[in-house]
């Protein structure tokens, strides 16, 4: 019973030395490293994370820079959350931090990092790339699926109609996450999933082509913000109403060379990608050697995760950013394929996504079909301002919640 005090005091003493750890800046002198947030022995940031990782980080940027340094548990992890930052990362030093961390999960979800989005850098990786931008995803293959589109499009269509005549709510994020799966799997695997045998395997096949697994998601939440903002804004509603119909007139269906005059709603998908980007903190890089990035030193093997859900609301590169306008996209000449990198909802540089194409012909199709033969309100009379707008957690940001909406065919 007399050692008992004593062995409080060690564990006393143990704890207050692991404190001052955690706690303490850096004292090498060698090194200038990041700012840090203080975090706690053994997970190290991790409980400053919270639900939405976008929204926690944007705080903690807020208080310690746009170039941070976190660690979770004992993995160092660079945060970036300035467009000059990540222009850094993505292009000046791309090289450098082209690799993907790896991950337990990922390892076996992938089939040992066999995929495009998470393999290693390297030859097998190019190669895997190159295959797959030449037999998909280059803009003459892309182009040569508009059938595909077309099919599923009117097949969609069909069903909101069904909809209508049974005097029911059109249950809009599963009719896109239905569409955009039947696009995805026609195009990779020749059929829909369920489909006969090739449906049985589909889940085998999507390993091999992961690039598909992430741009369903990816197009059917754009799809889905989209129509939310819509919803909310009904004068933007009937502007790009407006614009479609005129565009279209008389005729029955839109053909994808009509989207190209189509500019306020290339707006409205632009500002959607800017407002939601559905990976707000993108895809993990992880640096290959030591780097100096705006004179901080960041170690090989460092993961970096570049925020572009906080870059693409930064006050000191957009006017009114945590408002949802369209009409900045009309006038300027910002767009989201990676070169300006205040805007980067798909990445940039050697990791940045293959498909932008393929997803953003889907996007715009879709909307514009949807926009043309109906009008939308919110069932029971509902006002757009009372629309739930709360996210769902996770790599990808969707709607909690399912966007109900209710379609009557437009008769001209």
């Amino acid at each position: 019973m007399l050692l008992q005090p004593f062995f409080l005091t060690i564990l006393a003493f143990i704890f207050i030395l692991l404190f001052k750890w955690s706690f303490l800046p850096n004292r090498n002198t060698k090194k200038n490293s990041p700012p840090s947030p203080p975090k706690l022995p053994i997970i190290g940031n991790l409980h400053q994370l919270g639900w939405q990782p976008h929204r926690s980080l944007q705080t903690l940027a807020q208080r310690h820079g746009p170039l941070m340094l976190l660690h979770f548990g004992s993995v160092p992890v660079l945060v970036v959350s300035s467009a000059a930052a990540a222009q850094e990362i993505m292009k000046t030093q791309d090289l450098n931090f082209a690799n993907r961390p790896k991950s337990s999960m990922f390892d076996k979800l992938l089939y040992n990092y066999k995929d495009v989005s998470m393999a290693p850098y390297g030859e097998y990786w190019r190669q895997m790339k190159s295959i797959l931008v030449l037999h998909i995803l280059s803009n003459k293959r892309v182009q040569s699926f508009h059938y595909v589109r077309k099919e599923e499009t009117s097949l969609m269509i069909e069903k909101i109609k069904q909809c209508y005549d049974s005097s029911s709510s059109v249950n809009l994020s599963e009719v896109f996450a239905k569409l955009t799966n039947d696009v995805v799997c026609r195009v990779a695997l020749g059929k829909k999933y369920g489909e006969g045998e090739g449906g049985r395997k589909f889940k085998e096949l999507l390993g091999e082509f992961d690039a598909f697994a992430a741009g369903t998601d990816t197009t059917y939440t754009v799809l889905d913000w989209a129509m939310t903002e819509l919803l909310r804004h009904p004068k933007m509603m009937k502007n790009v109403q407006n614009e479609v119909r005129e565009i279209i007139g008389n005729k029955k269906d839109i053909t994808e060379y009509d989207l190209d005059k189509m500019h306020y709603l290339k707006a409205i998908i632009k500002e959607t990608l800017r407002f939601h980007p559905p990976i707000p903190l993108l895809i993990p890089r992880n640096s290959i050697q030591d780097a100096k990035i705006h004179g901080y030193d960041i170690a090989a093997d460092t993961q970096v995760i570049i925020n572009a859900w906080t870059i693409a609301r930064d006050p000191t590169l957009w006017d009114e950013p945590e408002e949802f306008q369209p009409e900045r996209f009309l006038t300027s000449s910002i767009d989201f394929k990676g070169h300006d990198f205040q805007f980067i909802p798909f990445g940039a540089g050697r990791r940045g996504c293959p498909g932008i194409s393929f997803s953003i012909t889907t996007i715009e199709l879709v909307l514009a079909n949807l926009v043309h033969k109906f009008d939308w309100t919110l069932p029971g009379r509902a006002r757009g301002e009372d629309l739930d707008m709360t996210e769902s957690t996770g790599l990808t940001i969707h709607r909690k919640f399912p966007l109900m909406a209710i379609a009557t065919p437009y008769s001209g």
